[in-house]
């Protein structure tokens, strides 16, 4: 008995340490991926191949780091809805169909930007492109909507709880709990020792986690209207992670949306969904970040009358605009 106690100690103690050891080194290759193995991280396309105009900008983040972006403009004068889209990683978006401005950014260590990501560096970045756009004048920096895309959800998350008066509303999809529930996703003999706080394991590894990204902590604290865009068939993030966190934000946030597609995959759900998906989005602008009445009468003014979409292919995406 004696034996098979210390077999069994011993067996589980390099479980631990092995653990522990993959943790320490490769956990920020595990959780940031600007691009596919085998990819280089140049932009194989720009909005200008698509006869779209845009602007590429480059931010300073608050420690000095270096971002590029892209603001691509629905129209010249258009004062709709301003997307400030966050990644997922290595994908891209591959239609983009709604009338809006679109503003996406590469996030430190990720397409042209400088630097090497970690939870707090990208957390600045996503400040960065806020302040960005709430200081131009050819916006209406009132209907600044933030998207976020698996791992940007969780970016995405942070920064519309840390901006209640800048962000008019929130758009996630398929967005995990937390890293911390991820890990036993990617790394099953990971899940007794690590885990959220819906986990029932002893959690004893969760203090070397330097990327927590736990968006079920803060999604209670949202106070923006949240649409959640779920993909029934994520062979990646288990679709109960975007119920759980719908569940929490619903039960203090009564202006919370939950639409689900059940052949949407964790990269193709906009794919999957057609024009229902981008109906869902558009009804939920229109509804949650409306025209003021000054903007009306301005298009009619210039003799708009909608109907136009904005189309571009998922290649568009910086390379780092790139799903976890």
């Amino acid at each position: 008995m004696v034996s098979y106690m210390s077999v069994l100690l011993y067996g589980v103690g390099g479980i631990v340490v092995a653990g522990m050891a993959l943790l320490v080194a490769f956990q920020e290759k595990l959780v940031y991926v600007p691009v596919l193995p085998g990819l280089t991280k140049s932009y194989p396309i720009n909005p200008s191949r698509l006869r779209l105009m845009y602007e590429d900008v480059w931010l300073r983040s608050h420690d000095g780091v270096r971002l590029h972006a892209w603001f691509i403009k629905f129209l010249p004068d258009c004062q709709g809805p301003t997307i400030l889209f966050f990644q997922e990683n290595a994908g891209s978006i591959l239609s983009w169909r709604l009338q809006c401005n679109v503003f996406m950014l590469s996030y430190r260590g990720y397409g042209a930007s400088d630097g090497y990501p970690s939870q707090r560096g990208i957390t600045m970045d996503a400040q960065a492109a806020l302040e960005h756009l709430s200081q131009r004048t050819d916006i209406d920096t009132s209907r600044i909507v933030v998207f976020g895309r698996s791992l940007g959800g969780a970016v995405g998350a942070v920064l519309t709880k840390n901006n209640p008066d800048k962000v008019a509303a929130l758009i996630l999809e398929n967005t995990f709990t937390s890293i911390l529930d991820m890990a036993g996703v990617l790394l099953p003999f990971l899940k007794w020792f690590i885990g959220g706080s819906s986990s029932k394991g002893p959690r004893i590894l969760n203090c070397l986690v330097r990327s927590p990204w736990s968006t079920i902590d803060i999604i209670g604290e949202i106070t923006q209207p949240i649409l959640f865009l779920s993909g029934l068939q994520d062979e990646m993030v288990p679709p109960f992670h975007m119920q759980m966190l719908y569940a929490k934000a619903a039960a203090r946030n009564r202006r919370c949306i939950f639409v689900d597609f059940p052949t949407g995959m964790h990269m193709d759900t906009w794919l999957a969904g057609g024009d229902h998906y981008w109906k869902t989005i558009q009804l939920f602008l229109e509804q949650n970040v409306p025209e003021t009445k000054e903007i009306r009468l301005s298009h009619n003014d210039n003799g708009f009358r909608g109907g136009k979409m904005n189309h571009w292919h998922e290649d568009l995406k910086p390379a780092g605009l790139s799903d976890d």
